[in-house]
């Protein structure tokens, strides 16, 4: 189970414009100028079973992080044969890129047939199915016992928590990072979602009631649970992955 929040989105955005600067002037100035080039891509999976994360571009620099084989990790830029990224943590630093693959959006929607067409079909539609409807009831429960407003439903972002959910259980993967549509506020961002401040909730379970005590005994899901700030969210919960079923909640203040 896993959270995210931020409080600003304009402190976001001007996070994600300056980040590669700082980053490659930070590699520059610490390494000497060399040639970075641009990469069409943004995020990479890790191929190798252990790949370590260095403070810079060879083995001659010390280890940061290590990260683990079928972990995603963000990628900024291209030096020789390595790579500048970020990974979970927070950490910046220099991975072989021999042992990275990149990752290109909808990059696995190719093969996937007729049960895309299916699933394209479920997202559009606005009205929540009987999973969601409990989730959203089991949450805005623990809000108004705790003295807030009950959350509204936006349709536009239960449509984008539903496509979150669907692309976990497609791409076999955990986390708030989607190889597919990047960190969460890229993909309300790509999807047109206009917000002040945003968060995002997401679990594995095999039953509604359980994943929703489930975050409410977690401190920072429950943050966000009981955010008075937020007064918008949709959520998605789709069957599949060994989990029995993914939820992904989107909160928005506006």
């Amino acid at each position: 189970m896993k959270i995210i929040s931020i409080r600003k989105k304009t402190i976001f955005k001007a996070s994600a414009i300056l980040l590669f600067t700082m980053i490659i002037c930070i590699f520059t100035n610490s390494f000497g100028m060399q040639h970075y080039y641009k990469v069409d891509f943004s995020t990479g999976l890790v191929t190798a079973t252990t790949l370590n994360v260095r403070s810079g571009p060879g083995t001659n620099y010390g280890i940061v992080a290590t990260v683990k084989k079928n972990e995603y990790i963000r990628v900024f830029a291209g030096v020789g044969e390595w790579y500048i990224v970020q990974v979970e943590g927070d950490y910046v630093g220099a991975v072989n890129k021999k042992y990275v693959k990149a990752i290109y959006p909808n990059s696995n929607n190719s093969n996937n047939g007729s049960s895309n067409n299916s699933n394209s079909n479920s997202n559009t539609n606005t009205t929540m199915t009987a999973d969601e409807k409990e989730v959203f009831d089991l949450i805005n429960k623990q809000r108004t016992q705790n003295g807030l407003s009950a959350l509204k439903l936006d349709t536009e972002t239960l449509r984008v928590a539903r496509i979150k959910a669907q692309d976990m259980v497609d791409n076999n993967y955990f986390s708030h990072n989607s190889p597919t549509y990047g960190t969460p506020f890229q993909m309300l961002n790509s999807f047109k979602i206009s917000y002040k401040t945003a968060g995002e909730n997401i679990a594995g379970n095999s039953s509604n009631s359980a994943a929703v005590t489930a975050w409410m005994n977690s401190s920072g899901h429950k943050a966000n649970i009981l955010n008075s700030s937020f007064n918008y969210t949709g959520i998605g919960v789709v069957k599949g992955s060994k989990y029995g079923k993914i939820y992904v909640q989107l909160f928005l203040g506006k």
